[in-house]
């Protein structure tokens, strides 16, 4: 609820891809995680349970706090060809 933003060191540890089955596929820094996610309108998105691993990743990893906001996202925003997930108000 604070608007405070992390940012990863290098984004390109940090992924996320959509299967068209359905399912979640995660890359966050040295860990990776899938799950389930269901779109029901335009906008709207929300993540099924995400089996992670829990490596211990290097000081200023955002691996653990990424993985454990997916439970709390409620929509989405596609801009300039990145995608913004919101959270609900306390995520």
């Amino acid at each position: 609820m604070n608007d405070t933003v992390e940012r990863p060191d290098d984004a390109s540890k940090y992924t996320l891809s959509f299967g068209e089955d359905g399912t979640a596929s995660i890359q966050a820094d040295c860990n990776r995680g899938k799950g389930s996610w269901t779109s029901e309108s335009k906008s709207q998105l929300q993540f099924g349970d995400i089996a992670s691993t829990r490596a211990l990743c290097p000081p200023g990893s955002i691996s653990e706090n990424y993985l454990d906001e997916f439970q709390c996202v409620r929509s989405y925003v596609m801009e300039y060809g990145h995608l913004f997930l919101s959270t609900m108000a306390d995520g």
